[in-house]
């Protein structure tokens, strides 16, 4: 059907409103980072009137971000990682054998992502205080419990995108690879992997984004020394102020992984997350 006039009007006047709302806190954002703080708490203005970068320097000494950052990136590689692993073998499992409870156990993954992560808080953290008690292990104020945390609500979406993944590759070339004398693992390794590549990449910056930007078993589940970026932001506000200026220009740093995997990786993870709903 032919775009009419008044149609291309209004698609790019909504396309400017949502990419000014879109800008704006960005913008105001970036501003605030390179001002002083007493500007940043006089009056808003578009442009800074006194540049500095000192904010930047600044964030390092205020609070250890350089530790929040280290604890954040480990966690979150940790558990990517390990969510993919796991997510491969059960998905494979899903998608390629009929086995008694299959139906019961896909359900049940769907269905953990209809409840809010602040009800499995209460339980977790009961269930890391057995666990540590039993065991001496401990999983509370450690990077451990917080990597199984996130486990519990990364893994659901993973195992349903690549079982996705899985099922839309034909079986023929299973059983091809088996009939070249490769078991079930060296057809999942070299025949599945290799097609399901922007699956993997999909299922692999959801997961990472994901634990980055978690804040509530975050601020539960560490301490001191085990607190992630998400947590760290907020110590930029004391009782006697609040460090404006470092906070947006910290925000910005924290932000720069998570935008670099992403402009890296865009093409597949867009790729991965249509294939995957098609499939």
């Amino acid at each position: 059907m032919r775009e009419t006039s008044g149609t291309r009007v209004f698609r790019v006047v909504t396309i400017v409103v949502l990419s000014l709302f879109t800008i704006f806190p960005i913008w105001v954002m970036v501003t605030s980072s390179v001002k002083p703080l007493g500007e940043v708490l006089d009056s808003f203005t578009w442009w800074p009137k006194n540049i500095t970068f000192q904010p930047y320097i600044d964030i390092w000494n205020t609070v250890p971000l350089a530790q929040y950052f280290v604890n954040s990136l480990i966690v979150c590689t940790a558990a990517t990682g390990v969510s993919l692993v796991i997510a491969v073998f059960a998905a494979y499992a899903v998608s390629r054998w009929r086995f008694r409870g299959r139906s019961v156990f896909t359900t049940t993954v769907l269905s953990t992502q209809m409840f809010p992560g602040i009800l499995f808080l209460l339980p977790l953290f009961l269930i890391f205080i057995n666990i540590t008690q039993a065991t001496g292990i401990p999983l509370i104020g450690t990077r451990l419990g917080l990597v199984i945390t996130y486990l519990t609500f990364v893994l659901p979406f993973a195992i349903w995108m690549l079982a996705g993944y899985f099922d839309g590759i034909p079986r023929e070339l299973d059983e091809a690879a088996k009939v070249d004398g490769t078991g079930a693992m060296g057809a999942l390794w070299h025949v599945l992997l290799p097609a399901a590549r922007p699956g993997l990449v999909a299922v692999g910056i959801y997961s990472f984004m994901t634990s980055w930007g978690e804040l509530l078993f975050a601020s539960v589940l560490t301490n001191g020394p085990t607190q992630t970026l998400a947590i760290g932001l907020q110590q930029y506000s004391t009782q006697v102020n609040v460090y404006w200026n470092q906070i947006m220009a910290a925000s910005l740093v924290v932000s720069v992984p998570i935008v670099i995997v992403f402009l890296v990786l865009q093409r597949s993870f867009v790729a991965g997350l249509t294939a995957g709903a098609v499939k």
